[in-house]
């Protein structure tokens, strides 16, 4: 496992099926982005892939998009949307 910069990322629903783990420690290299980092995700989990058009992600408990520029240390997590009445 790397011991550089890492961040937490918390997955839920139908991604933590696709991907078997609640959550994951991921490298977090300089410049790295929400976006990014999902992209990497989808690379080393291909079913995830399919599952992104409605995601949503936060980092360190606050929304954010895919251009939110992401830190050492952050806890990121991706759901998917929650519907109901």
């Amino acid at each position: 496992m790397s011991t550089g910069p890492q961040l937490t990322v918390k997955l839920f629903g139908a991604y933590r099926d696709a991907v078997g783990a609640e959550s994951l420690v991921r490298p977090c290299p300089p410049g790295l982005r929400l976006g990014a980092l999902w992209a990497q995700l989808c690379a080393d989990w291909p079913d995830l892939a399919p599952l992104a058009a409605a995601r949503l992600g936060a980092v360190n408990l606050d929304y954010a998009d895919d251009d939110h520029p992401l830190a050492p240390g952050d806890e990121v997590a991706f759901f998917p949307p929650v519907s109901g009445g």
